[in-house]
């Protein structure tokens, strides 16, 4: 009944009147008005219950949904920083969801702090400022991509029972024995774990792997009874000795466009800055929507669907936007689906992300063969393109062009001399 299916409930109503019999005449449902009803009643009846079958709870389960509501409004208000923590970690591991609930963090002004080997968790975590009196949300190690909570969780272990870890090698010694791979580890560098040590992140990742074969073949050795210079001597004299024990492949540090895609691709979302924020301004200048604007759209859009009087695919008076009116979108391309339809054309779906989150653009084959050399993965591009406003489905933009930004933008500005 809550499905508003018109022609189903219609059938149904005379179900419920004057019942239902099979082809030989057996009554299969009385229906009202073999039960003694009169037909008006039975109308009037049915037509309450299809007005309450409009948002159907019974009393109990709307009281708990209440209380459950206040609870964590109230938590939100007065928590917010710990509310978001724990909403964050309900989807640990997910990299798909976690995006969305940091922009929401974002939004209500509470700091994501980076990933930290040092201060991590395995899970989301709030870090107190007595002085300031501000919460923040660390991000947790457990989210990383590649990482998982089990290698997390013996990490973590180790740091509380033997104190944080002194340096990167210092790390490498202590998990050596542990499920704690080489491909974690590389995870770890990458989501940028280790920055309070003073190797560069390009520094670890080209001298990793090195340093765990020397401390596994170290271990070896150890096994068989044989021991080495580093094993002898006082403790100062061992310290002096370990430091020139393992060799770092010294590089300068990456680009800030290298690390913010490392950070992209590891944590799901950028949290030291954004690429586009250098650019903001210009991007508002050319672009008349965001990812804000459509999720506004999709809302408006469910709250009209659940009022029968506005059942309509849009309300004009209400959107500001309408299904097929021309955009234009800017932001960086995250991910490309290539697609061939029945006639065997090409087309795509392509995901471009802004400073406020993704949206999906669907590439027919004209749009596709134009664009080129423009759909590359983390290229910055400005889409023109009309919005696909559909009733019960996440609002999508179709490219009818989509140029680098650049390029773009020195179009715009040719036009307008």
């Amino acid at each position: 009944m809550g499905k508003k299916k018109l022609d189903v409930m219609a059938k149904e109503r005379e179900v419920f009147i004057h019942g239902q019999v099979d082809e030989d005449g057996n009554i299969i449902v009385p229906g009202c008005v073999r039960n003694g009803i009169d037909e008006a009643s039975a109308n009037k009846i049915f037509d309450e219950m299809a007005e309450f079958a409009k948002y159907a709870f019974n009393k109990s389960h709307a009281a708990c949904y209440a209380v459950v509501a206040y609870r964590t409004a109230y938590l939100k208000q007065y928590y917010p920083a710990e509310f978001m923590a724990a909403t964050l970690n309900s989807f640990l591991g997910n990299l798909d969801k976690i995006p969305q609930y940091i922009n929401e963090c974002k939004s209500l002004g509470i700091e994501i702090l980076k990933p930290d080997i040092n201060k991590s968790n395995t899970k989301f975590t709030t870090e107190y400022n007595k002085e300031t009196k501000i919460a923040k949300i660390r991000f947790g190690l457990g989210s990383i991509k590649n990482v998982g909570t089990t290698p997390v969780d013996i990490i973590v272990k180790e740091r509380k029972e033997n104190g944080p870890y002194k340096s990167f090698t210092d790390f490498c010694e202590r998990i050596a024995d542990e499920s704690v791979n080489k491909k974690c580890i590389e995870s770890l560098i990458k989501a940028g774990a280790f920055e309070e040590f003073e190797q560069t992140r390009s520094t670890l990742l080209a001298s990793f792997e090195s340093i765990i074969d020397t401390i596994q073949a170290g271990k070896k050795k150890g096994f068989n009874g044989q021991v080495s210079m580093f094993d002898i001597g006082t403790e100062e004299e061992k310290q002096e000795l370990n430091e020139i024990k393992y060799t770092f492949e010294e590089h300068e540090e990456l680009q800030n466009k290298e690390l913010l895609s490392l950070e992209k691709e590891m944590l799901g979302i950028y949290i030291s800055g954004h690429p586009l924020e250098k650019i903001r301004e210009q991007i508002e200048k050319v672009t008349n929507i965001n990812t804000i604007a459509l999720r506004e759209i999709d809302e408006q859009m469910n709250t009209n669907m659940n009022d029968e009087e506005e059942n309509a695919v849009q309300n004009t008076e209400k959107l500001k936007y309408k299904d097929g009116q021309n955009v234009k979108y800017a932001g960086i391309i995250s991910n490309i689906k290539k697609k061939y339809t029945k006639n065997n054309k090409i087309m795509a779906f392509v995901t471009i992300e802004d400073l406020y989150g993704t949206a999906e653009i669907i590439v027919f084959e004209n749009a596709y063969m134009k664009a080129g050399s423009s759909l590359i993965e983390e290229n910055i591009v400005l889409v023109d393109g009309r919005l696909s406003i559909r009733e019960d489905d996440t609002t999508t933009i179709i490219a009818n062009d989509i140029k680098d930004f650049s390029i773009a933008v020195n179009e715009m500005q040719k036009k307008r001399k």
